[in-house]
């Protein structure tokens, strides 16, 4: 299984792992079902989804606007950022890693990990349609992400405390 960390730093020669919310040091890599994910600026807030095995016809219908089941919202105001923005894809041999999050596709190591190649991405909407991932430009990502949450498809919130429209009380729509 082939497992990646992005980054913004094209140099980075070993991955030493740092204190987590686990309580322990640890190297964060991503399988490639959630490598897209994280294929925008570090700090761009993003609601992520995808489909799995248990989601529902009614949900896949609902998130989705053509034949992809991944998709990756981002607010417009981050549109140029994309565009501006050069990623670098470490990959990682698997031995040291275990499953940490199966939903998000985590996996983590508590040694320290040298990356087996690097790949770098100029244009980040391309890599995501390479991938079939849907992009939507969303001004609400909360309102999105509450909706998400409630559904039967995988998701994840990502640096929500940049989105444009602070978080909204629970009971609010």
């Amino acid at each position: 299984m082939k497992l990646y960390h992005v980054s913004e730093e094209p140099n980075i020669e070993i991955f030493v792992p740092r204190e987590s919310r686990m309580g322990m040091p640890l190297v964060w890599a991503l399988c490639e079902r959630t490598l897209p994910n994280f294929l925008t600026p570090r700090d761009c807030p993003r609601v992520t989804y995808h489909a799995h095995e248990s989601s529902t016809e009614e949900d896949i219908a609902r998130f989705f606007s053509a034949t992809e089941r991944h998709c990756v919202a981002i607010e417009p105001d981050w549109h140029k950022r994309m565009l501006a923005t050069t990623l670098y894809v470490y990959e990682f041999d698997s031995a040291n890693f275990k499953l940490g999050d199966e939903s998000a596709g985590y996996y983590v190591s508590e040694c320290s990990e040298t990356p087996v190649a690097v790949m770098r991405y100029d244009d980040l909407y391309a890599e995501l349609f390479k991938r079939n991932v849907e992009v939507r430009h969303v001004d609400d990502l909360w309102k999105l992400g509450r909706k998400v949450q409630q559904s039967t498809l995988h998701w994840s919130l990502c640096r929500m405390g940049n989105a444009k429209y602070p978080q909204p009380p629970l009971n609010s729509e």
